[in-house]
């Protein structure tokens, strides 16, 4: 029997599976000898704010690459690294950070740059939580800037979640407008590369930054990344070839570091929960498609509904047929039939193509150009990288599209003679 806590026999003192489990969480922020894969990309983000150290003004930057590709770490890595070389060259240099999917209004933005300068200095001013309004905020940024510091770097992650982008007029241009001395360095992340497109020109000439992408990390990094984790766990828990094939399945899906290192942890659960006392490859299976599909729904859960009812058209009509290839007239055709069952008004053609190549972007399906001869010219074709019922599952979680056939049905109702004869008042 296992040790006992305090005496109370539901609790165990000893995890048999974990050591440092804190290694595995999304949250970590690891040390500098644990980052790999990223030497360039560290490179590249020191090029743009880098003058921050020297006294001079940064480069605004936008960095982009799919979910788990490092963009996080790197900017708060390179950050506090700039931060720590100017003040040893006695400036004065703050690093601010705020996640846009959580403070995703101007207002809720400005009052957490504003509350996190204050943590970092005595400044005595009562700053609301509420009841103020956006420029009130500013007014408190401004004066700590002002009072406390030469400069800083603030990092916008996922940017595009913000409801307007008038802060990043309202940072670039605050010593030009005089509002401040402190020079504003401005890094942008984003996963979605055509974030720039939304922009209103008034603003991208104000913000005039640079853009750098982040590509997935391939198998090698990855077993890297898997091993300098081995010591989440308890010795001799791992079993042989473990770390290998974590790497391979999140390589082979999506290159994203983070879902690798979430399906180490679910094996590590699994085992835990069935009495294991190792980690096999069986669990590292299993955890795969656990965390598969998790990533499915954290990837749609901030797309339009359209973006959603393109993919679910993708996957009905690999359900539904007989190929694992599509042109985009015909997820077009489905998805306009999928629209009717909703009652939501179809976008054209074009904008399909766009949600798709969004999509394509994001690591959810792959576009491929080919061409159909003389008669039919060039075309893209489109296929999932993922089983299509994590697809449909992940849709169905919208609370308006819940609806929508499941799997199971989509199945039973598919057509001998292909997908493209497939009867959608069938599920009205």
């Amino acid at each position: 029997m296992a040790e006992q806590t305090g005496g109370d026999p539901l609790f165990e003192s000893h995890d048999p599976i974990f050591d440092r489990k804190e290694l595995l969480h999304v949250g970590h922020v690891p040390d500098e000898d644990r980052i790999v894969g990223r030497d360039d990309e560290i490179q590249s983000v020191a090029a743009e704010v880098g003058a921050i150290t020297r006294g001079d003004p940064p480069n605004n930057v936008m960095i982009y690459g799919k979910t788990g590709t490092g963009k996080s770490l790197i900017s708060r890595h390179v950050a506090t690294r700039a931060q720590d070389a100017a003040q040893g060259n006695d400036i004065d240099c703050g690093v601010l950070y705020v996640d846009c999917s959580e403070a995703n209004t101007e207002t809720r933005t400005t009052r957490q740059l504003a509350l996190s300068l204050k943590e970092q200095t005595e400044y005595q001013q009562n700053i609301p939580l509420r009841g103020v309004g956006t420029m009130e905020y500013y007014q408190h940024i401004w004066g700590i800037l002002e009072d406390c510091f030469d400069a800083v770097i603030v990092i916008l992650d996922e940017i595009d979640k913000l409801d307007n982008s008038n802060i990043l007029m309202q940072l670039s241009r605050a010593r030009e407008a005089r509002k401040t001395d402190a020079y504003i360095g401005v890094i942008g992340i984003s996963n979605k590369v055509q974030y720039r497109e939304t922009l209103d020109e008034r603003i991208d000439s104000s913000f005039g930054h640079r853009e750098l992408f982040f590509h997935p990390y391939d198998a090698s990094q990855l077993r890297e990344i898997m091993r300098n984790r081995e010591d989440a766990f308890q010795p001799d828990v791992l079993e042989d070839g473990t770390i290998e094939l974590c790497a391979a399945l999140a390589a082979k899906k999506h290159g994203d570091a983070r879902k690798a290192i979430e399906i180490l942890k679910e094996a590590g659960e699994l085992a835990r929960r069935i009495g294991s006392e190792t980690v096999s490859e069986d669990h590292i299976q299993q955890a795969q498609e656990v965390a598969e599909i998790n990533r499915i729904e954290e990837l749609t859960s901030g797309a339009t509904v359209h973006a959603k009812l393109a993919l679910y058209a993708l996957a009905s009509c690999i359900i539904t047929g007989d190929r694992e290839t599509y042109k985009t007239r015909e997820v077009y055709e489905r998805y306009v039939g999928i629209c009717e069952l909703v009652a939501t008004d179809p976008i054209t053609e074009n904008g399909l193509y766009r949600q798709l190549k969004e999509q394509a972007f994001l690591g959810v399906i792959e576009s491929e150009k080919t061409g159909g001869g003389r008669s039919q010219g060039s075309y893209l074709l489109h296929r999932l990288v993922t089983d299509p019922k994590h697809i449909v599952k992940a849709v169905r979680r919208d609370a308006s599209l819940e609806d929508l056939p499941t799997y199971d049905r989509l199945r039973e109702t598919s057509p001998s003679t292909g997908n493209r004869d497939i009867d959608l008042t069938s599920f009205s």
